[in-house]
């Protein structure tokens, strides 16, 4: 949990440049690679981070550009990574706005009443677990694998 508001939004910026490394690393043709049919796509997971991404902001408090449940997912990645932009832009607005205090107070959320900054570290936990997929999904589409956590294999050769 984050007790003070700048330790979230040091991490919060950490992690969406990541996520955002990974976003970029996908082309159009390949966004629709997923382990096996029927399971979910590197675009399909983008778009998700993006829309869980808002929700968790607007749950705490924050004025962060939702993306509709139901929205289906863009046909090219510019777009998805267009509207996480523009999330991650919110959070760096609307956050550093929190106080220490409010990172404690409890707000309804989808799990019960829940301290903001339990919410927020939710929220990175969820990025970075399925960000962890999509690097995955990246090596097995044939991409890039961006240094998000550290060196990736082709930059150790």
């Amino acid at each position: 949990m984050y007790r003070k508001t700048a330790d979230f939004v040091a991490e919060w910026t950490r992690s969406a440049e990541g996520s955002l490394a990974v976003f970029r690393a996908i082309t159009d043709e390949k966004m629709n690679v997923s382990i096996v049919d029927g399971h979910n796509s590197l675009a399909w997971l983008a778009w998700h981070l993006a829309g869980a991404a808002a929700m968790f902001g607007n749950t705490v408090g924050l004025q962060i550009p939702a993306v509709a449940h139901d929205a289906p997912v863009p046909s090219n990645m510019a777009e998805i990574v267009k509207q996480y932009e523009a999330i991650h832009q919110a959070f760096l607005h609307g956050a550093p706005a929190l106080t220490d205090e409010q990172m404690e107070e409890a707000v309804d959320s989808f799990a019960g009443p829940m301290p903001r900054g339990a919410i927020l570290r939710m929220m990175v936990d969820h990025q970075t677990h399925h960000r962890g997929q999509m690097t995955v999904l990246l090596r097995q589409a044939g991409l890039t694998v961006p240094p998000v956590s550290g060196p990736t294999k082709e930059m150790q050769q």
